[in-house]
């Protein structure tokens, strides 16, 4: 009998980790790793794949009016949106508050952006903010004072000091 008794016992610790082992490896091949992950764009976006490629080669338009430009996004993650805004508006900032793409609040100097398609960038709290490129050269005026110039290119990156 005790032959038959630790027999048994020994079959049961096998079958015990025969068990743990296989419910390991599925558990692991189940996993995703953080790397293979990319972010699903939304619809309102054009997204490039990785960042620093630019973005695609479709504009999403938005807004109606007279004139048009360009507005490109780089957002935290270093990827670009691009939009075609359609407007009547003179200055690049109240175009861009009418279709939705920015928000911020007033100051000293103009409009602070802090928002921009729905990324926020506030230096107060972790030292980021939004740069603002006129046909990609450091704007000299803030994005609520730049008269709109048809087929100009206006952008607003994500930056941020360390």
């Amino acid at each position: 009998m005790k032959k038959t008794s630790i027999l048994k016992r020994l079959l049961s610790i096998a079958v015990c980790i025969v068990l743990i082992a296989a419910t390991g490896l599925m558990l692991t091949s189940c996993g995703s790793s953080d790397k293979d992950v990319t972010p699903a764009p939304t619809p309102s976006q054009t997204v490039s794949t990785k960042p620093g490629d630019g973005y695609g080669s479709s504009a999403e338009d938005r807004g109606t009016g007279k004139v048009s430009f360009i507005f490109r996004v780089t957002d935290d993650q270093g990827y670009d949106s691009l939009f075609r805004i359609h407007t009547d508006e003179k200055y690049v900032g109240q175009a861009l508050m009418n279709v939705g793409l920015i928000a911020g609040e007033e100051g000293d100097y103009g409009l602070y952006v802090k928002i921009v398609n729905g990324i926020t960038a506030d230096y107060d709290t972790d030292k980021s903010y939004w740069a603002f490129y006129v046909d990609n050269e450091y704007a000299m005026t803030g994005v609520d004072r730049t008269e709109i110039k048809a087929d100009a290119e206006y952008h607003l990156k994500y930056t941020k000091d360390e």
